[in-house]
C-alpha cells in the first residue's frame, strides 16, 4: 500500500470513527449513572489508541507511514485546544462542576495557546527534550481530564441529569478528539526518540516530510 492509500485509508478510518461516536451518542451508549463506572466512556478513550499501537507494531508498512508524518503539523493541530475555554463557560453556568472544568479547561487552553510556537519553533533535533516534556505535558493534561471526568461522574452526579460529557455534543470530546489528541502525541514522541542531528533541520524546511 503506497502513501496515497494509507492517508485515504487513515481519513476514511478516522471519518467512520467520528460518525460511530456520533451515532452512539444519540443512543446515549455513553451515559451511565452513578455508582455504576463510566466504563463505556473509557472503552471509548482507550480501545482506538490500544488498535492504532497494535497496528504499527505488526505492520512496517503503516509504521514508515506513520513516521513519514510532519511532527509540525501533528503537533499545530493541538491549538485547536484552546476551546477548553468552554469548559470554563460551562462550569460557570453549573453545567460543568469544577473539579473537572477547571484542570481540564485550564490545561487545556495552556496547550492550545502554546501548540503554535512548539509547532513551528521546537519540532526540530536541536529542541528535542523541549519538544518531548511538552509532549507529555500534553498527555498528563488528557490523561488528567479523563481521570477527573470520571471521577466526577462515578462519585460526584449532577443531579438526576446525566454527566455532560456522556452525551452530545460534549461526549464527542473523550470518545473521539481526547484518544485523537493522545494517538497525535504517541506519534511526534516516537518520531522525536528516533530523530538524529541532519533531521527535521530549520535551517532546510524542505526536509521536512509532508503530511
Amino acid at each position: 500500500m503506497n502513501r496515497t492509500q494509507y492517508v485515504r485509508l487513515t481519513l476514511g478510518l478516522i471519518a467512520a470513527w467520528f460518525a460511530f461516536s456520533f451515532v452512539a451518542s444519540t443512543q446515549h451508549l455513553y451515559v451511565t449513572r452513578a455508582p455504576n463506572p463510566p466504563l463505556p466512556i473509557l472503552l471509548a478513550v482507550v480501545m482506538p489508541i490500544a488498535v492504532f499501537l497494535v497496528w504499527i507494531g505488526i505492520s512496517p508498512e503503516f509504521r514508515r507511514f506513520v513516521f513519514s508524518l510532519d511532527p509540525r503539523t501533528l503537533t499545530l493541530l493541538h491549538a485547536w485546544r484552546l476551546g477548553g475555554f468552554t469548559f470554563l463557560t460551562l462550569y460557570a453556568y453549573g453545567i460543568l462542576p469544577g473539579l473537572f472544568a477547571l484542570p481540564a479547561g485550564l490545561g487545556d487552553m495552556a496547550i492550545g495557546a502554546t501548540a503554535p510556537f512548539v509547532a513551528l519553533r521546537l519540532a526540530s533535533p536541536n529542541h528535542r527534550t523541549t519538544f518531548l516534556r511538552w509532549q507529555a505535558l500534553g498527555i498528563l493534561d488528557l490523561v488528567v481530564a479523563v481521570s477527573m471526568g470520571g471521577l466526577v461522574s462515578f462519585l460526584a452526579p449532577v443531579g438526576p441529569r446525566p454527566f455532560a460529557m456522556s452525551v452530545l455534543p460534549l461526549s464527542l470530546i473523550p470518545t473521539f478528539a481526547v484518544p485523537l489528541l493522545l494517538i497525535l502525541h504517541i506519534i511526534c514522541i516516537a518520531q522525536a526518540r528516533t530523530w538524529k542531528e541532519t533531521a527535521y533541520s530549520p535551517v532546510r524546511p524542505s526536509a521536512m516530510p509532508a503530511v
